[in-house]
């Protein structure tokens, strides 16, 4: 048998092992991001080596299988993203940006959990015990029944949750800086944080603990460290947020146990964060109408809709160089390619002018049925008309300027209609089953079926 090299190098990034170093990984295309690994040979010998596997049972598809328990943490914006609640045994993976939230929520949800005589325990690699509890008093939940540990051990850590009986929700913050004495690496290497991660886990797994662990973002704002890590955890949460803006999202990208397109918004205080149950009115607050460049946007996130503000400025393009398109949480290649059919399909002469697109609020939209309100914004900056500070829009726009439906049109109605708007700009609808449902009392809707209704209605408005 060929003998394994002693060293080899991992992507710390994407987890891909290599038996020399390279500049780019060919996994996932990244520059410069191998590291050095220490690989412990197998002994020919070895019980590991020579022992057989034993058959397992197989079994069919059929039967009925019980939704998972789940663990209520308190905090009702939370338990919507997990899809309900921590489920005993699960890994979460908690990821954002410093200084977003992710310690003051997580320590929050576990002071809750405490209260509800649950046993949990909050171990931290970065902070103090008294930092803690000085973190905790800002809180108001100073007074909970929290076990507290500061370690970076990961022997010392699988040692005591061994001891610890009833313990069902343990809290490690971070995983990067967890470190195991017989890997031959830094804390935070993609060695250390795969091995830390698989011993916790394997043990969270074992006593049927939920596990929550704490993750660094690098600045592209993925999770530091190998991209195995994510496979192996059953829930992936992302905390987002401008530290300019009070708001928080959390976000699912990947949950075992539930959906992930639904979203938790919180809000920043000196109290820690907030819920937010009506995130609609919450980004709709600071709203000045008959302002040009302005609409509202009846949009979706999971089974929530929000509806937000979209602002466009167009300013004339400063000397020779070519026309700026900047672009704040939209995408900035769907925003060319309304532009382009503007342009094209309806006659909007925008080519010369530089274009500043923001979504108010903070919150990322990626869901096509933001284009015409998107389009919407940017008729009214061109012409200086203002959008009617009642009406909403929401439709996805094709390249000929057809506007297409979108799902869940009836959840928009109802959300403007609650919030006080009177008038929607639609696609038009086309009747499933018997009928057409009505829109809510006292909506009026407008249909239209290509872009250039919403352009010949607000140049004769003008």
């Amino acid at each position: 048998m060929a003998k394994r090299p002693a060293r080899q190098f991992a992507c710390r990034a994407c987890g891909a092992v290599y038996p020399k170093w390279m500049g780019q990984c060919e996994a996932c295309g990244e520059w410069n991001t191998l590291e050095e690994i220490a690989v412990e040979p197998l002994a020919a010998s070895s019980p590991r080596a020579s022992s057989k596997g034993r058959r397992v049972k197989l079994e069919g598809l059929e039967g009925m299988a019980a939704p998972p328990p789940r663990i209520r943490t308190g905090i009702e914006e939370l338990d919507r993203v997990l899809g309900g609640g921590l489920v005993p045994a699960s890994v979460v993976l908690v990821g954002g940006d410093p200084g977003i939230g992710k310690s003051t929520l997580l320590l929050q949800a576990a002071c809750k959990l405490a209260a509800k005589s649950e046993r949990v325990l909050y171990i931290s690699g970065e902070e103090a015990v008294d930092q803690i509890r000085l973190r905790a008093l800002r809180l108001g939940v100073g007074q909970a029944t929290l076990d507290l540990a500061a370690s970076i051990n990961v022997a010392d850590i699988v040692a005591t949750l061994e001891a610890e009986p009833d313990v069902r929700v343990v809290v490690i913050d971070s995983i990067q800086t967890m470190w195991l004495e017989t890997v031959e690496s830094a804390p935070g290497s993609v060695s250390q944080v795969r091995a830390c991660a698989f011993e916790l886990i394997r043990l969270a797994k074992r006593k049927g603990f939920s596990l929550i662990l704490v993750g660094h973002v690098t600045k592209e704002g993925a999770l530091a460290g190998p991209r195995v890590l994510e496979h192996m955890v059953d829930a992936v949460m992302y905390f987002e947020g401008d530290r300019g803006h009070q708001f928080r999202i959390l976000r699912a990208a990947k949950n075992r146990f539930g959906a992930t397109d639904e979203i938790g918004v919180f809000a920043m205080t000196d109290r820690g964060l907030e819920e937010v149950s009506n995130p609609s009115a919450l980004f709709l607050a600071e709203r000045r109408g008959n302002i040009a460049g302005s609409a509202v946007f009846a949009g979706l996130e999971g089974t929530r809709p929000v509806l937000l503000e979209v602002q466009a400025l167009l300013a004339p393009k400063s000397g020779e160089n070519a026309p700026r398109r900047a672009v704040v949480g939209w995408d900035s290649s769907r925003l060319s390619m309304l532009l382009a059919v503007l342009e094209t399909r309806c006659g909007v002469k925008l080519s010369g002018m530089d274009v500043y697109l923001n979504v108010a609020g903070g919150l990322k939209v990626a869901e096509p049925a933001a284009d015409l309100a998107v389009a919407a914004a940017l008729i009214s900056a061109a012409t200086g008309m203002p959008t009617s500070s009642g009406e909403v829009y929401f439709g996805e726009v094709g390249l000929s300027g057809e506007v297409r439906q979108v799902s869940q049109a009836d959840a928009r109605l109802k959300e403007a209609a609650k919030l006080g708007f009177d008038k929607a700009v639609l696609p038009r609808r086309i009747a499933r089953g018997s009928a057409r449902s009505k829109p809510p009392e006292g909506l009026t809707l407008r249909e239209i079926g290509h872009l250039s209704d919403l352009v010949t209605a607000d140049m004769e408005a003008d």
